[in-house]
């Protein structure tokens, strides 16, 4: 009794599996979705490329001059005494 039990309990083991990957597929975009998707997102627009790369390099320069610093900047912004 317990090896059929062991057995059964397998069985539906790989049918939640089945049902989950078969569920998975269903929902998962084909290949001209995927084509499409890639092609909208913004590093494909060098424009917008150029904008985001300056701006993560405005970023990095004042992490930069932050850490080198030894103020509190965050204080800095607020009433000054």
């Amino acid at each position: 009794m317990s090896g059929m039990r062991t057995i059964l309990s397998s069985m539906a083991l790989v049918g939640v599996a089945g049902i989950g990957y078969g569920m998975w597929a269903m929902i998962s975009p084909g290949e001209e979705r995927k084509r499409e998707l890639l092609k909208n997102l913004p590093e494909a627009n060098p424009v917008r490329m150029e904008e985001s790369r300056r701006r993560n390099a405005l970023m990095l320069q004042v992490l930069k001059d932050a850490a080198e610093t030894n103020d509190n900047i965050a204080r800095g912004f607020g009433s000054q005494k």
